[in-house]
């Protein structure tokens, strides 16, 4: 729970647990705190590093465009400030498209390499429809408590809402201060906009699992089949009956499987 100089941003990291690092990069607007089903799992056998992209959370906020790529840096900076030469990088919807920069731009930074909820980008992306970003961008409108309501629709199942709606909004709420402004979240957004692998997946060298929920409204789950598809020997885990939010809905079955897929590829040495 510290901050550090990377490239021209001070930036907030926590690590959690030892052994080998397992890098973890969160997604639009979010912040490390929306690891907390993960982190308990993973630090018992490595060494967590979870963080605040650019424009999130308490990492600084430049008024200047922001581009996935240039979130890769940050990722390979926060590395680089920390000693680490190579990380397994487990990254979620956005954070899942700056773990690909990452593996694309840095390749020995990444020993594994786990894509949550995520997509190519560009013309080939299977994007959620218009009627779904409309209401999205609705509950912007809404008081606080009641944008946080209603934005669980876009995250979780029904039953899952219905069992644990209490303690979804009083958690939100208890971080709200945290939330990205409106003009940092832009500069993420146009970010994703203008990302694009789909040509490039190919060049990916790292061992590479893609997971996602099948009822994915956000991201859809075609998405992850793409990537799948074209990135050389990746596996595809598609969790049944969950959305985006199955870092939380199905935390101990999404875990389960990201901790096998990272121990079959530790090697039980420190990196250098």
């Amino acid at each position: 729970m510290a901050t550090t100089k990377v490239n021209d941003i001070e930036m907030y990291y926590e690590v959690h647990g030892s052994g080998e690092p397992l890098l973890l990069i969160m997604g639009l607007g979010a912040n490390a705190t929306a690891w907390e089903m993960q982190v308990p799992d993973f630090s018992r056998e490595y060494r967590v590093i979870a963080f605040d992209n650019r424009g999130a959370g308490r990492t600084d906020k430049p008024r200047e465009p922001y581009s996935i790529g240039g979130m890769a840096d940050d990722a390979a900076g926060l590395l680089d400030a920390l000693g680490i030469g190579w990380s397994h990088v487990y990254g979620m919807s956005m954070g899942g498209m700056i773990a690909q920069e990452m593996a694309l731009r840095h390749p020995s930074r990444l020993r594994a390499l786990v894509l949550g909820g995520t997509m190519a980008g560009g013309p080939n992306a299977v994007m959620a429809g218009p009627q779904l970003i409309q209401q999205w961008a609705s509950t912007a409108t809404l008081p606080l408590e009641k944008a946080v309501e209603a934005g669980l629709q876009f995250l979780y199942s029904d039953e899952f809402i219905v069992q644990n709606k209490e303690r979804l909004v009083r958690r939100a709420l208890e971080l709200a201060y945290l939330m990205a402004p409106i003009d940092a979240l832009e500069r993420q957004f146009m970010a994703i906009t203008q990302f694009n692998t789909y040509d490039r997946l190919h060049q990916i060298q790292a061992p590479t699992l893609v997971i996602t929920g099948t009822d994915d409204k956000i991201v859809p789950a075609e998405n992850s089949r793409i990537l799948a598809e074209r990135i050389p020997g990746a596996r595809l885990v598609e969790i049944e009956g969950t959305g985006h939010g199955f870092l939380v809905e199905k935390a101990e079955e999404a875990n389960r499987a990201v901790l096998r897929f990272v121990r079959q590829h530790s090697t039980g040495t420190s990196p250098k």
